[in-house]
C-alpha cells in the first residue's frame, strides 16, 4: 500500500482558503466572538461595580470588551491576508 502524496503547506492553505464552508465558519466566528467579548467585559465591569460600590466600571468593561473584539477582528484579517 502506498501512502497518499504529501502536499506542500502552501497548497494546503490555498485549498482551505478556497473552501466556502471553511471561510463561512471563520467569519461566523466573528459573529460569536465580538458580542461575547463585549458581554464578558460588561459583566466583569458590572461585577467590579458591585464589589467596589461604583457605578462606572461597567462602561470600562464594555470598552475593553469592544477593543478585544476588534483586536480579534484585526488578527483574523491579517491571518486571511497571508
Amino acid at each position: 500500500m502506498s501512502s497518499p502524496p504529501q502536499r506542500h503547506p502552501d497548497q494546503q492553505s490555498s485549498e482551505r482558503k478556497d473552501n466556502f464552508w471553511v471561510q463561512a465558519a471563520r467569519y461566523s466566528e466573528l459573529a460569536m466572538i465580538f458580542p461575547a467579548a463585549v458581554v464578558v467585559g460588561w459583566l466583569s465591569g458590572a461585577a467590579l461595580d458591585r464589589r467596589l460600590h461604583t457605578s462606572w466600571l461597567y462602561i470600562v468593561g464594555l470598552i475593553l470588551g469592544a477593543i478585544a473584539g476588534f483586536a480579534q477582528l484585526i488578527r483574523m484579517v491579517i491571518r486571511d491576508l497571508k
